[in-house]
């Protein structure tokens, strides 16, 4: 039997087309923080995880991943995170709050580079 190591965190990484626009997105509108910042490399984070920005990416390989990429965020209270990201409709694609059928309640919203990043919670039963 082979041992296995305690996975202790994943953090998707990202191609970005433009550094500072994608950072300011993940820090201005999901309200993550600025980990480590380099010009082709940037650690946003929040809560203990991370989410990696590599780039700026080529326009060519951008043009492949976009629309293909998407991340999943787990939080403990979606209404509040989703008052405040419900203003930037207009800026950013974004699908308002609404319960899917597998029990998670969930709004969505596409970041600069068109990574689709699913919010969601266990859906709180209806009193």
């Amino acid at each position: 039997m082979i041992a296995k190591t305690t996975i202790k965190r994943i953090s998707p990484m990202l191609s970005v087309a433009d550094m500072e626009i994608t950072t300011s997105f993940y820090c201005e509108v999901l309200l993550f923080d600025i980990v480590l910042a380099s010009p082709n490399y940037t650690i946003v984070g929040r809560d203990g995880m991370s989410v990696h920005l590599h780039g700026p990416t080529p326009e060519d390989i951008m043009h492949d991943i976009r629309g293909h990429v998407e991340i999943y965020i787990e939080v403990d209270d979606i209404e509040t995170l989703w008052e405040h990201v419900k203003s930037y409709n207009g800026r950013f694609r974004i699908r308002d709050l609404f319960d899917r059928d597998y029990g998670m309640t969930e709004f969505h919203i596409a970041d600069p580079d068109d990574c689709l990043v699913f919010i969601g919670q266990v859906t709180q039963p209806k009193s």
